[in-house]
């Protein structure tokens, strides 16, 4: 219940003009990005599975096992790619700023998916063209969650944040839905059919390039390029108020903390602080990317047949209601969970929810056989269990969307000073890349090791791992300013996750004890530009 009036409290003071329109367009255009992610893999899942595709790569006239390699490659180049754009971009976003970095990978990610739509049965230049919309992909998951947290006031910080989060389900959707209309709409034997949903990349992209130039960069950015007197203009530009308002010069006072003079990758590696924050953001990467859901996402078309929904359209449209889902979920989560239950509880609920779904799935399989479901002679009871089977499936799915899916982005986001936000954020995405790349290559090759219900039962094995991982380590974040992170991460390490919200008080800048003088002196320095 404090934790609850703490962020009734935090939304109170937050002056109604700073809840304008100029941030909420910010947040769309930037919070819009994840969908670059979730068109991916919605579809290129699809594309794989369609005749048209098979027919020009010649996927179909290869072995088993050549085909689920093949069919890797080509799955994981983007998140080969993302490796690299999510290292690039910690470069562009310190150097160029959180909007230049946002017209740089939009250029990225349209070039490498005009490529890929030209490639004519060269499946070399497929690859080619899927790494380089990859790297601008990759940039997506840094870029987006540091300008929305950046300019997102403190007590919206998770909701606004968790946008970019739940669209990668829009993005998902999309994908799902254009592979579902291309299969029934556009013939087997025109490349249109899996060319077509593609498009879809190529005209995001260059919406959101042009929208870009309507956007504000960020106040933080300005302070740590020590620009204070632009960081000021474009914070009262975010936040409609007057130079001189209290909720300004609080800002503007908690943004200048801490600006260090050592190198920041020495700093993010020698000090114990922001080891645990490393470790913070690697560990939720690693676990989330191996607890199924990305699997889900992408081969889902294969999993819905190994259920029984073996026809072309009837797999995709099942996939449609997986996107449906999960978009509904991850906006609900945003909306009405992630600030006002707090980071660490929507993260137990999630991972308690997919596990338990997941744990349904692995058992109905284990105990009923794929090739029991592949001849289609079923009792009564399992033909009622393959029902419970793909409505758990769906259910896992918002638990994903509930617990890791808005925890990854927004922990790496949320828990960096300024001077070392984009870093920070950059290598936890770049491990976040590499799992999944790792998971994409591995899936195909899993099923056929494991089987369907032994690849499951590892998925249950990591999400159990992931609620004790929690219950130790993660700290709530929720209402707390980006400033105040240092003292709670200065707490011994084993206090942090479990005791460091009641150790490590977040106070207002204006009011804590010491810091009028240094306010004064700073805000005459900005109004002066001395």
């Amino acid at each position: 219940m404090k934790f609850l009036r703490g962020q009734s409290d935090a939304l109170q003071e937050t002056p109604k003009e700073a809840l304008n329109w100029r941030l909420f367009w910010g947040t769309f255009i930037f919070g819009i990005l994840g969908a670059s992610r979730g068109l991916d893999e919605g579809l290129v899942g699809g594309m794989i599975t369609l005749q048209s595709f098979k027919n020009e790569f010649g996927i179909q006239n290869k072995s088993e096992h050549q085909e689920a390699q093949v069919e890797s490659n080509i799955t994981s180049m983007v998140q080969l790619g993302s490796i690299v754009g999510s290292l690039l971009a910690f470069f562009a976003c310190d150097r160029l700023g959180r909007v230049r970095s946002l017209q740089l990978l939009c250029v990225l990610w349209a070039s490498g998916f005009i490529i890929v739509v030209c490639s004519f049965g060269n499946i070399g230049q497929l690859i080619a063209g899927r790494f380089i919309a990859g790297i601008g992909i990759g940039m997506t998951v840094v870029v987006g969650p540091t300008y929305l947290v950046e300019t997102a006031p403190k007590a919206i910080r998770g909701m606004l944040t968790n946008i970019f989060a739940g669209s990668v389900y829009l993005g998902v959707t999309i994908a799902y839905f254009s592979n579902w209309g291309a299969s029934l709409n556009l013939p087997d034997n025109s490349r249109t059919q899996w060319v077509a949903p593609q498009m879809a990349h190529i005209g995001m992209a260059g919406a959101l390039f042009l929208m870009s130039f309507t956007v504000p960069e960020t106040p933080r950015y300005y302070t740590m390029r020590g620009e204070h007197e632009r960081a000021l203009q474009s914070l009262c530009k975010l936040r409609q108020l007057p130079e001189s308002h209290a909720y300004i010069q609080s800002e503007l006072l908690e943004s200048t903390h801490g600006v260090s003079r050592w190198s920041r990758l020495r700093e993010l590696f020698m000090v114990p602080a922001n080891r645990y924050r490393l470790m913070l953001g690697f560990t939720s990467q690693l676990l989330g990317q191996w607890s199924g859901a990305s699997a889900v996402t992408i081969y889902a078309p294969e999993f819905f047949e190994v259920l029984g929904k073996t026809g072309q359209s009837e797999k995709l449209f099942a996939t449609c209601i997986v996107g449906v889902v999960k978009l509904t979920s991850a906006y609900l989560c945003a909306f009405f969970l992630i600030d006002f239950i707090g980071r660490r509880r929507s993260l137990y609920g999630g991972i308690t929810i997919q596990l338990l779904s997941l744990l349904y799935v692995s058992v109905f399989l284990a105990v009923v056989g794929v090739d029991s479901l592949a001849s289609g002679n079923l009792s009564t009871s399992a033909q009622r269990g393959i029902q419970g089977a793909v409505a758990m499936i769906y259910i896992s799915g918002v638990g994903w969307t509930m617990g890791w899916n808005s925890f990854q982005y927004l922990v790496n986001a949320e828990i960096w000073p300024l001077r070392l936000r984009a870093l920070g954020s950059s290598l936890a995405m770049a491990v976040h890349f590499g799992n999944q790349f790792g998971n994409t290559k591995a899936v195909p090759l899993m099923l056929l090791a494991m089987g369907t219900s032994g690849f499951f039962f590892f998925c249950v094995a990591v999400c159990f791992l992931g609620l004790v991982w929690v219950w130790f380590f993660v700290p709530e974040m929720a209402g707390r300013s980006l400033e105040s992170t240092d003292a709670l991460f200065s707490l011994p390490w084993y206090k942090v996750g479990r005791y460091g919200n009641k150790l490590a008080h977040d106070e207002d800048p204006l009011h804590a004890e010491g810091q009028d003088e240094k306010h004064d002196a700073f805000l005459f320095v900005c109004l002066n530009g001395i």
